[in-house]
């Protein structure tokens, strides 16, 4: 029997379906359990035990969460029947009384009710059973979403995990993948949301989530969350590496590599300052060969362009140099007859470290070594020697040490008696106003210290080494007397001397003791020596562009021998009046020289003034030291654009960093050169920019040729650090106005085209009356005509109070003065094509 399904009356059939089987009289059994399945899975539901035989007839219903409950499937024994609306639940099939859902849809998630008769012992049994549904989703792919992709390290940061279905509970756990590492589980995050409160760098890199339910569990594709930070204060690595005491030290013509490290996201950008003013752009700084005018301080500045942060580090760098040349040795003699043996070497950073080394007796040698040597000094040292003690040809070593010079550096002096003796002369000078008298003995280390003596055993004048002269005023008692030069040396116990008597012809030389007794009437004597020279200062500093004054004076015994003063300029060469550079002044003993608009470097450097007489010459040294303003701050080009003709370009620019400046140079040159040919030198464009301005139109540029421009602050005669140098860009498209405007005016000489044709039409109906018709539509009949004239009105007046007019009658208004109306033309006019042209020009 093939049941068909026919609505709610199928319920009437349970009976007849059954056979005619009695039923049981006693209560009907009723059951009650739940079953969970799986969206687009499969499940069936059994109207009663499994042990029960299968159903004579059953009847299965749905009740949903809302509305009455719904048919689902009927079955009798094989046959079965599935109610139409059942596939909302799945794919819906019935048999044996077991009710199979394939496919399983959401819709199905309620209570199933079974109605069905079971064959027990010959009769049938009604059993009632009622199935609660569960359908459960499966939990969707997740997505992370979140609140930022990149966040300023410090600030909050959620991250979301989003499922489009699952049935809950959903539990959640995340994942976070450092950029460099493997995985690792976030503790804490266990819910659908991540916070990261406050972020900082080591939050930065992958994130993922996993979601799952009781029946499946899925993870989402990573998300990459970026934490911007920095910089950091930068370190600052030095290669040699050599610290000291508040910085590094490097030795002069060593390569020396700066390396800045500021930990960044962005990486930064960095930028080496040199004593205030930009060196260099880049994370490491390569000194080759450094020179001395490189040390100072060094600034790594590090900037975040995100974040627009900036941090800076500074280190002192100092360079070491060994003094000029080498070390000089002397021996000089003492008051006392010793030997005073000077190591000199100035100059240099650090200065050097001298010590003299020489033959000594064991006792020496053992109070030297508790002293650590002979007496270590820096620049100059000075060891006394017993004269006495010392034996003829002794050889002395002066030892430099300095930082810069791994070996070191020597120099050496030996002591030792000249041979013979001293020798004496006489001889006028200026005009035979004086007689100078000479006395000589040359050689020996430490020179031979020489005094002359009157025969009454007198000092006359100071004791010179190797050579001295006594000057004498000329007078007739000088005649018949005697004079002694007496030599000592420092190696020698005993003296010797030479004997001179004026009046007799050649000198009397008589190496002898001295002895002799005070005379009556000395002789007026004059020291004879070099001139002493004075400066009013050793060093003169003055500044780029100005005037710089040196004063030298002579006095002393030499100056009463005619000395003259002279200046003589770095280059060795004499000052003389007249020329523009320097001003020669004389202000009583003062000489003064005046530099005029001094220039760095070429005016700087070491001045002498010198003196000379009959005896000598003498000179001392003057350092003029022209030092540079301050460097300006930094400029950029922030403008550069032609004008339309191309023949000008205006520049605007910035400055960056603190500083004086005194106004601002604009350079040009050409940017584009044939191969293989170096740029052109740099032309000044315009000089004269006030140090407020910070704008500048430059004309007279060949439209042909690009140029490439760059900007220098000035502060007096010292620039900056340039610019960057940039080409001009093209103007900006300016057609917008002008199409504008043509359109607009085009529009009005239309539209008044198209008012003059419209009126045109309108006064000449007869030219064109189709056109006319067509624009202006006439009424129909029984319209009014339009009354153009006082007689059309009066005619209108008449017809309207109703009174007729005989056409034939002399008497109507119109009789005599309007004609009889002429026969109509029952041609029709032949069409007129009109054609009205509108051209708008700009």
């Amino acid at each position: 029997m093939e049941l068909r399904w026919r609505g709610p009356w199928i319920l009437c059939l349970l009976p007849a379906l059954a056979g005619g089987q009695p039923l049981v009289a006693e209560p009907a059994a009723y059951e009650e359990w739940m079953v969970t399945g799986v969206r687009g899975g499969a499940v069936e539901l059994s109207c009663g035990p499994a042990m029960v035989a299968a159903p004579a007839v059953v009847f299965w219903s749905f009740a949903g969460a809302t509305g009455p409950p719904r048919a689902v499937a009927v079955g009798s024994g094989p046959e079965a029947a599935v109610a139409p609306g059942a596939g909302a639940l799945g794919r819906v099939s019935l048999s044996n009384g077991t009710l199979e859902l394939r496919e399983l849809r959401v819709g199905a998630r309620g209570r199933f009710l079974c109605q069905g008769l079971f064959p027990e012992r010959g009769r049938l049994r009604p059993r009632y059973a009622a199935v609660l549904l569960r359908v459960l989703v499966p939990v969707s792919k997740p997505f992370v979403r979140p609140t930022a992709a990149a966040a300023a390290e410090g600030t909050s940061v959620a991250l979301t995990c989003a499922v489009r279905e699952g049935t809950a509970p959903l539990h959640f756990s995340w994942q976070h993948r450092q950029p460099r590492g493997g995985p690792a589980a976030i503790a804490g995050g266990s819910g659908p949301e991540l916070h990261l409160a406050p972020a900082n760098r080591s939050h930065a890199g992958w994130y993922g989530c996993t979601v799952g339910n009781e029946v499946n569990n899925q993870t989402s594709e990573p998300v990459y969350l970026d934490i911007v930070y920095g910089p950091d204060t930068p370190a600052i690595s030095v290669e040699p590496f050599s610290p000291e005491p508040g910085g590094f030290s490097a030795g002069e013509r060593e390569d020396v590599v700066l390396t800045c490290l500021a930990p960044s996201n962005p990486p930064s950008h960095y930028i080496w300052l040199h004593n205030g003013s930009q060196v260099h752009t880049g994370q490491t700084y390569v000194l080759a060969a450094i020179a001395r005018a490189q040390a100072g301080t060094y600034t790594c500045l590090a900037e975040n362009t995100h974040l627009q942060t900036r941090t800076q580090a500074t280190i002192l760098l100092t360079v070491y140099y060994p003094p000029a040349g080498s070390p000089s040795c002397s021996a000089t003699a003492t008051a006392d007859q010793a030997v005073a043996l000077r190591c000199r070497w100035p100059g240099g950073f650090p200065p050097a470290r001298l010590r003299w080394v020489g033959p000594r007796t064991p006792q020496e040698e053992e109070e030297e070594d508790e002293e650590g040597g002979m007496g270590a000094s820096f620049s100059m040292v000075t060891s006394i020697q017993p004269g006495a003690a010392t034996r003829n040809g002794s050889a002395f070593s002066c030892l430099a040490a300095h930082p810069a010079l791994p070996q070191g550096a020597t120099c050496g002096t030996t002591l030792w008696v000249p041979a013979g003796g001293p020798s004496c002369t006489a001889a006028a000078t200026k005009g035979d106003e004086y007689v100078m008298l000479r006395c000589q003995w040359e050689g020996g280390t430490p020179p031979v210290t020489l005094r002359w003596w009157d025969s009454a055993g007198q000092a006359l004048g100071d004791p010179g080494p190797s050579a001295t002269i006594l000057v004498l005023s000329t007078s007739s008692k000088l005649k018949g007397q005697d004079f002694i030069c007496a030599a000592t040396h420092a190696l020698q116990a005993t003296g010797t001397e030479c004997r001179l008597r004026l009046g007799k012809p050649g000198p009397c030389v008589c190496p002898q003791p001295v002895v002799g007794h005070i005379p009556p009437h000395p002789p007026t004597s004059h020291h004879a020596d070099v001139p002493t020279l004075e400066v009013e200062r050793s060093e003169v500093a003055v500044l780029d562009g100005g005037e710089a004054r040196l004063a030298c004076r002579q006095h002393g015994a030499g100056a009463d021998l005619g000395a003259t003063v002279a200046w003589y300029d770095p280059e060795e060469r004499e000052v003389t009046p007249g020329l523009a550079k320097y001003r020669l002044e004389r202000e009583g003993a003062w000489v003064n020289l005046t530099v005029r608009d001094a220039e760095w470097p070429g005016d700087g450097g070491t001045y002498r003034c010198a003196a000379a007489n009959a005896v000598g010459t003498a000179s001392l040294p003057v350092r003029l030291r022209v030092d540079r303003y301050p460097a300006p701050p930094n400029v950029t080009i922030s403008k550069l654009r032609y004008t339309r003709a191309r023949t000008e370009v205006r520049l605007e620019w910035r400055t960056h960093g603190a500083g004086n400046l005194t106004g601002f140079v604009v350079q040009r040159r050409q940017a584009k050169k044939q191969p293989r040919r170096a740029p052109g030198p740099w032309e000044t464009a315009a000089g004269d920019i006030e140090p407020h301005h910070r704008d500048r139109r430059l004309g007279g540029l060949d439209p042909a040729v690009v140029y490439a421009f760059r900007v220098l602050a000035v502060n007096h005669r010292t620039a900056g650090h340039p610019s960057e140098v940039q080409t001009p860009a093209e103007p900006p498209f300016e057609a917008y106005p002008a199409v504008t405007g043509a359109a607009v005016a085009g529009m009005l000489v239309a539209t008044a085209a198209s008012l003059l044709a419209v009126r045109w039409v309108a006064h000449h109906r007869d030219a064109l009356p189709r056109l006319h018709d067509l624009l202006f539509r006439t009424a129909g009949p029984g319209a009014q005509e339009p009354i153009d004239t006082p007689e059309d009105a009066e005619t209108a007046a008449s017809g309207e109070d109703g009174a007729e007019v005989a056409p034939g009658d002399p008497t109507s208004p119109g009789a005599a003065a309007e004609p009889p109306p002429a026969p109509l033309d029952t041609t029709e006019d032949p069409p007129v094509n009109v054609t009205i042209t509108v051209t708008a020009t700009p």
